[in-house]
C-alpha cells in the first residue's frame, strides 16, 4: 500500500527533502550530575592554583593571625598548585568519561564532605552543613553513573 500524497515527507516534483528521523539516545543515569561535578572540580582546581600562588608570593591573603599545619606559605603553596592540577586533570577525565575523573571526583567529593563535616562546629555550621550535602550529592551521582548501562548488559547476557 503507498502511502497518500498528502502524508509523505518528500516529494519528488517539487525536490523538498524528507526530514531527518532522530534517534532517540538512550539516557545514561547521573550524567547530569557527573557534568556538575566536573564543572565543580575545574573550579576548585582553578581557585586551588590561584591561591597556591597567592601563597607562594607571600600575598596578603593570609592573615598573620592564621595557624598552618605546614611550616610556611611555600609549602602551602606548592600543595595548593598540585592539589589544583590533580582537580584540574580530573574534571576534563571526568569530562572525557574516564575512570581516573571517577577516582578523583569520588576522593574529592568524600573529602570535602568529611571537611564539612569537621567545620561544622565553627563560625558558619549551615554553610557547612550545606556543602556536606552537596559534596554527597556528587559522590553518590558519580558512583550511580552508567549503573544503568550495566544492568542491562546483565540482563541481556553481555
Amino acid at each position: 500500500m503507498v502511502a497518500p500524497r498528502w502524508l509523505r515527507l518528500d516529494c519528488r516534483r517539487c525536490g523538498r527533502k524528507q526530514r531527518p528521523r532522530y534517534r532517540k539516545e538512550p539516557q545514561v543515569r547521573g550524567a547530569g550530575r557527573v557534568v556538575f561535578a566536573a564543572i565543580m572540580l575545574l573550579i576548585v582546581g582553578t581557585l586551588n592554583i590561584i591561591y597556591g600562588i597567592g601563597a607562594l608570593d607571600d600575598a596578603n591573603i593570609f592573615v598573620n593571625d592564621t595557624r598552618f599545619v605546614l611550616d610556611n606559605l611555600n609549602t602551602l603553596g606548592w600543595v595548593l598548585i598540585i592539589l589544583g592540577v590533580i582537580q584540574l586533570t580530573g574534571g576534563f577525565s571526568l569530562m572525557a568519561g574516564n575512570t581516573y575523573g571517577r577516582v578523583i571526583g569520588i576522593i574529592g567529593g568524600s573529602l570535602g564532605a568529611i571537611g564539612a563535616l569537621l567545620s561544622i562546629g565553627g563560625a558558619y555550621p549551615w554553610w557547612s552543613l550545606g556543602i556536606f550535602v552537596l559534596c554527597i550529592y556528587i559522590v553518590h551521582g558519580i558512583i550511580v553513573f552508567g549503573e544503568d548501562e550495566r544492568e542491562t548488559g546483565r540482563a541481556a547476557g553481555v
